[in-house]
């Protein structure tokens, strides 16, 4: 994927004078330039060469901007390429037909440098979020096909050949080959869970480019699964920015309650990373999480087609309500879990709350950080 400065850019015009000017502001800025003359050449060089931006002239000879965007949407063999049209002042009949036909964005000429550099750079910045989305697909759909192979080799130890399908938590899977399906059955166990999210996540999916989404989601999603990863929880559920991830089950672990807290720790350091580099990007979020800590019945809920890994019990609803009230940067926990880290945390208190659904006032901190040793 080439940085921005040197992105390859196609421009498409059949008066050579308005083609020299684009190609000299154009390469001033250190973007590499390629040129045609009409629809057909165009084509021709998007196929061979792969710019990645086309500026496109409407009125061409033997073959117009219109039906040459409408054939590089329709041809497979052409990848996602954005197309700025470029069109005759006050000519709205061009512009709604050129965008209708596929074309991403527009200039109407005479256009200034500014207007043509800036519209540039923003159909750069989404053809660089969609090559880094489908990067990350095919590496997804790679991953899957390798865990479907793997799963494939050993389903011969398993009686229910279905069962494992339907997990995603990877400790789980391991566990049901190495122990068999009995883990799978209900039971009950005391863990802590851990639930955590993005703040202003529905103010910037509203003004972000579905792209700019899944991208930004990917790279939350992967800090969180390694650190997770790392702590020997089980990551349950994700809901968008929300994850649910539980410790101390299937995986026992001798203290859920501080490996939950270290992996929130580490949650919000790598997170509040992201957030610093989304803000230079123009987009405010920001992460809270919500830690609980008792008895839960966990096994198997959904329906044949399609199960996954549960844990039911209001302690997985506390978490999840701590978790909705937390501010950015915070990690709110219930006064259980933190009587079992009280030595090694320094925490605010936050007195008491009764939340959403509960009957009962339960007292809550804020943990800011581990102390090293315990007090």
């Amino acid at each position: 994927m080439p940085k921005q400065e040197d992105a390859l850019i196609l421009v498409v015009d059949d008066a050579p004078d308005n083609v020299e000017v684009v190609r000299l502001r154009l390469e001033r800025q250190g973007y590499r330039v390629i040129t045609a003359s009409d629809g057909f050449e165009a084509l021709a060089r998007i196929k061979s060469e792969t710019p990645d931006l086309v500026l496109l002239d409407v009125v061409m000879p033997r073959l117009d901007g219109i039906e040459t965007v409408r054939r590089m949407r329709s041809d497979p063999a052409i990848p996602f390429v954005p197309v700025i049209v470029l069109t005759a002042q006050n000519d709205n009949r061009d512009v709604i037909t050129a965008l209708d036909a596929g074309a991403d964005e527009y200039l109407t000429k005479p256009f200034d440098a500014g207007a043509l550099l800036a519209r540039v750079r923003s159909m750069l910045r989404i053809k660089t979020l969609h090559d880094k989305t489908a990067t990350q697909a095919a590496q997804l759909e790679s991953w899957n096909q390798l865990l479907e192979q793997r799963v494939a080799e050993q389903l011969a130890q398993l009686q229910r050949m279905s069962v494992l399908k339907r997990f995603l938590p990877p400790q789980v899977a391991e566990l049901v080959v190495s122990e068999g399906t009995q883990i799978l059955q209900s039971h009950r166990r005391n863990v802590a869970v851990l639930f955590c999210d993005l703040r202003s996540f529905t103010e910037f999916s509203e003004a972000a480019e579905p792209e700019e989404q899944l991208a930004m989601l990917a790279e939350f999603h992967a800090v969180l699964a390694d650190v997770v990863n790392r702590f020997r929880g089980t990551l349950t559920q994700i809901a968008g920015d929300g994850v649910m991830v539980v410790f101390n089950d299937p995986v026992p672990t001798p203290d859920p309650a501080l490996d939950a807290v270290r992996a929130a720790i580490e949650m919000r350091a790598h997170v509040g990373a992201l957030t610093r580099k989304w803000q230079a990007q123009g987009f405010r979020l920001g992460f809270g999480v919500g830690i609980a800590q008792g008895y839960v019945t966990l096994g198997l809920i959904g329906s044949d087609e399609r199960s996954q890994y549960a844990a039911i019990g209001s302690v997985t609803n506390l978490a999840s309500r701590l978790c909705s009230s937390a501010e950015d940067g915070q990690i709110l926990a219930d006064s259980r879990l933190h009587a079992s880290i009280a030595r090694l945390a320094r925490v605010e208190e936050l007195g008491e709350v009764t939340p959403k659904g509960f009957r009962r006032p339960i007292r809550i901190v804020n943990i800011i950080q581990l102390r090293e040793t315990a007090e």
